[in-house]
């Protein structure tokens, strides 16, 4: 009877102390330095960000924060390592709409699957993208556009950063909703796109605010109007698209958090709650809103999760009326 006694006693023990494993986990969390892995390289906006928010959260934790630069297919070879990281909170990668919702319908062979192979997080910023023109075509209005695409199918050029990227996915759905036909000019950047826009080689681009805002306040480019639903804080006068009649159009870039798969789920909570307190400090938003980003965060990490699987159908439908084809 004894023994048995025993057996149930440590049994009993044996239950409570799992019971209180997972807690433990997330309040000793963490105990050593955290890396974020970045699909990017140093300088661009999600490495900008990852920075930013590094820093607070070093601050908070008490452990450095080490943001590791692995740029390569489109931000997609930062989220296949993460993938293959230990999964105990420490190795997060601070990844974007390309990477999670354009590129898996875009190359075959990325060896992640970004609605299963990670753990959610939240959502850290959402980057609104301008419509802009060239000066001297008279190209000045949504209107004028969409009447000369009309008259004049195919007539029209439009710069992006590259085939299926999200600066020539938003030209598919603006043709797309309004049954007009452009000439697609990919380039290999930001930089060269606006360029050409500017000489006048190419009519108009869709690329963030932030990068073709200096050029709209210098007066090389002209602003039509932002792919978001509510007006870029950093360009408040230039209209949605929505606004110019163009219904749900609220398209960007959006940047999040994920874990490897098998993350334990407290300390999964712990960083979305740390994450959004951080976001919420008057002095990261307002570097985050500088560098011409939205700063969003996630009420819960299932939010986060349907957020990305609606991002994910969306751009995979877009992917295919544009006729994108796998690399």
């Amino acid at each position: 009877m004894k023994l048995a006694k025993l057996a149930i006693a440590v049994a009993l023990c044996g239950t409570a102390l799992c019971a209180t494993t997972g807690p433990a986990q997330a309040q000793g969390f963490p105990e050593h330095p955290v890396t974020i892995v970045v699909g990017f390289p140093p300088g661009t906006s999600t490495d900008s960000v990852a920075r930013i928010i590094g820093d607070k959260l070093s601050k908070e934790w008490g452990q450095p924060i080490i943001v590791e630069n692995k740029p390569g297919v489109g931000g997609s070879l930062a989220v296949a390592q993460v993938k293959r990281a230990k999964p105990d909170g420490y190795t997060l990668v601070l990844s974007a709409t390309a990477p999670m919702n354009i590129n898996p319908y875009v190359y075959k062979q990325l060896n992640y699957d970004p609605l299963k192979d990670f753990e959610f997080i939240g959502q850290t910023t959402w980057l609104p993208y301008m419509l802009v023109t060239n000066k001297q075509k008279g190209l000045d209005s949504l209107k004028k556009i969409i009447d000369y695409a009309h008259q004049h199918p195919g007539g029209l050029t439009f710069a992006s950063i590259g085939t299926g990227t999200t600066s020539h996915l938003l030209m598919a759905m603006l043709m797309k909703k309004t049954d007009t036909k452009m000439t697609h000019v990919p380039y290999k950047g930001s930089s060269q796109a606006q360029t050409d826009v500017i000489a006048g080689n190419v009519d108009m681009t869709f690329d963030t605010v932030v990068s073709t805002l200096p050029h709209i306040k210098a007066g090389r480019l002209q602003a039509i109007a932002v792919s978001t639903s509510t007006r870029a804080q950093l360009a408040p006068d230039v209209p949605t698209l929505e606004e110019l009649g163009i219904k749900d159009f609220n398209m960007g870039a959006w940047l999040g958090f994920f874990a490897p798969k098998g993350t334990p789920r407290d300390i999964i909570e712990k960083i979305h709650t740390d994450l959004n307190r951080t976001l919420a400090d008057p002095a990261v938003h307002k570097k985050l809103v500088a560098l011409g980003s939205e700063v969003v965060s996630s009420p819960s990490t299932q939010a986060f999760r349907q957020m990305v699987e609606t991002n994910y159908k969306m751009w995979g439908d877009l992917v295919k009326t544009a006729g994108v084809t796998q690399k």
